[in-house]
């Protein structure tokens, strides 16, 4: 799991200065230290990435290591990029990049370089480590670091243009990529949460260790600079079983969109090989809280994995935070998108200044058909929030063995809600208790489901007419299952209410639609429900 508290800390940037025909610095003592210039392209970085992955794995050097270690939150808090040293700060494009310093938690160096236009090819240049881009306490460890120790990332910060400002660029950042392969950006409602990743190795599989391959190298590519609400940069992603070239296309506009190229080389052979993984925090929700665990109702970055089919089915998961790490396959072929979203909006749901009801949702869509393969959800287990602890991802089913090439594309939706949202009714909340009939003795092992969906065909519904629930299980029973119209006076809000019968301490899968006559109303719902 990822402990989402180290993502916050940092702060970065470099400017560039008047070379290769980039800006001039903003002040004396900031001003960037460049490498010789050589030729750069994405397919010479793709043949680079395919000979890395015919040789044997060399992991990278982290300097200074017993000062790095040194650099601990609270020791990283207090370090500040100079915005005025900031990349593209004075242009060209509208948005400033800044850079992470190393820390305990991001102890190795990633290279960064700045692309300009040569004569008949792009030339890059290496962007040089050097504290005076920091503002540092003077008692900081990171005095004692080497002048070469290098950057731990970098993030976009909101555009310097004045007819494009909402927010001081000097102090706001929209998307940040630091540590491992770990990215994140905000949505239409201003607020960083869930991350994505390059890519997921071998995640939660008992026999096998997780591999975390991590971006080597960034380059900050002329065209970042061209248009007024998109940057680009590639990015060298290396790991002990893979080696691969990066392409990622960021506009800035009311939600982040990127759209995504990866290619890929296998070193060796891996089991579980996650595409487009996402990552998440879900502790406690309306669904399933103890008794007294924390004082809000509700903690959580995302509440549901969303899923449309290749197959045009819309699907809602309800997030759980189960008792050991759990793993959900849904088997597919060419999906359309999946996506880690948060639903619910509401403040007094969650009552924290952190605003975890604007935490954006993370829709995947593929860019090419993607064959047959499977939407896997991993579940790990937590008692705080400290740590990311959901995983979402595409895995192929064909399996993915050394020498292995593979070319993917597909677009990221940092966004309020899913961005191709269905029709149907959508499941709005999920919530379990005690089954059984009030003023009668409750049976034993009996779990009582309510859950809630909204619009949809449910607005249109005649005076009179109830919606039916469809159910499914892999074991045990059902009875008392009835819908009803919320009493809230929504028009098209009802619940499906019905209690469930465990046949024994195994695992249950559970499938909920609403239907009248022949037609579908409501999206799926699907729950996993944990043996009590």
């Amino acid at each position: 799991m990822l402990n989402r508290r180290s993502l916050l800390t940092g702060s970065g940037a470099a400017l560039a200065a008047a070379a290769l025909g980039l800006p001039a610095p903003a002040r004396a003592g900031a001003t960037l230290k460049f490498g010789a210039p050589a030729p750069f392209s994405f397919e010479a970085l793709t043949r680079e990435a395919e000979g890395l992955a015919a040789r044997a794995y060399e992991p990278p050097a982290s300097p200074s290591a017993e000062v790095v270690q040194r650099l601990d939150y609270e020791a990283l808090g207090r370090i500040r990029f100079d915005p005025e040293a900031a990349l593209f700060r004075d242009g060209p494009g509208a948005y400033p990049a800044t850079f992470f310093h190393l820390g305990r938690f991001f102890p190795t160096p990633v290279r960064m370089y700045v692309l300009s236009a040569g004569q008949g090819a792009a030339l890059a240049r290496e962007i040089l480590y050097d504290p005076d881009y920091f503002l540092l306490p003077a008692d900081s460890p990171a005095h004692e670091l080497p002048r070469d120790a290098g950057f731990a990332g970098f993030r976009f910060q909101e555009s310097r243009l004045a007819d494009q400002r909402k927010l001081d660029w000097r102090t706001h950042d929209w998307v940040a990529f630091l540590g491992a392969s770990y990215f994140r950006a905000i949505g239409e409602l201003y607020q960083y949460g869930l991350s994505a990743r390059g890519l997921a190795i071998d995640t939660a599989l008992a026999d096998h260790r997780e591999e975390f391959p991590a971006f080597t190298r960034f380059f900050f590519a002329p065209e970042s600079a061209a248009s007024a609400h998109q940057v680009i940069v590639y990015a060298l992603l290396e790991g002990p079983s893979v080696a691969g070239s990066y392409r990622f296309a960021m506009q800035r506009d009311k939600a982040v969109l990127m759209e995504v190229e990866a290619r890929l080389f296998l070193r060796r052979d891996v089991a579980r090989l996650g595409i487009a993984p996402l990552t998440s925090m879900y502790w406690f929700s309306e669904t399933v809280k103890p008794t007294a665990i924390d004082w809000r109702p509700e903690v959580h970055d995302s509440d549901g994995l969303a899923m449309w089919t290749g197959g045009g089915e819309h699907i809602w998961r309800p997030l759980n935070n189960p008792r050991q790490i759990a793993a959900s396959a849904f088997a597919d072929r060419a999906p359309r998108g999946f996506g880690l979203l948060q639903r619910d909006r509401m403040f007094d749901h969650y009552l924290d200044g952190v605003y975890y009801d604007r935490r954006p949702s993370l829709w995947v869509e593929p860019l090419d058909d993607w064959g047959a393969g499977t939407v896997q959800l991993i579940e790990f287990p937590t008692d705080d929030e400290i740590q990311d602890n959901i995983t979402a991802m595409w895995v192929p089913q064909q399996p993915v063995t050394a020498g292995s090439q593979l070319r993917v594309r597909y677009r990221l939706y940092w966004s309020a809600d899913e961005p191709h949202p269905t029709a149907l009714a959508r499941c709005v909340a999920t919530r379990l208790g005690r089954g059984g009939q009030p003023g009668k003795a409750r049976p034993p092992g009996v779990r009582k489901f309510v859950v809630e969906f909204k619009g949809g065909p449910l607005v249109s519904l005649p005076m009179g007419v109830k919606p039916q629930p469809v159910l499914w299980t892999s074991g045990g029973s059902f009875s008392e299952v009835f819908a009803e119209a919320v009493p809230d006076g929504v028009n098209g809000h009802w619940r499906a209410e019905f209690d469930f019968t465990p046949a024994g301490d195994a695992v249950v899968d559970m499938r909920l639609f609403l239907r009248l006559g022949e037609r579908t109303l409501s999206e799926t719902w699907l729950y996993q429900l944990q043996p009590a």
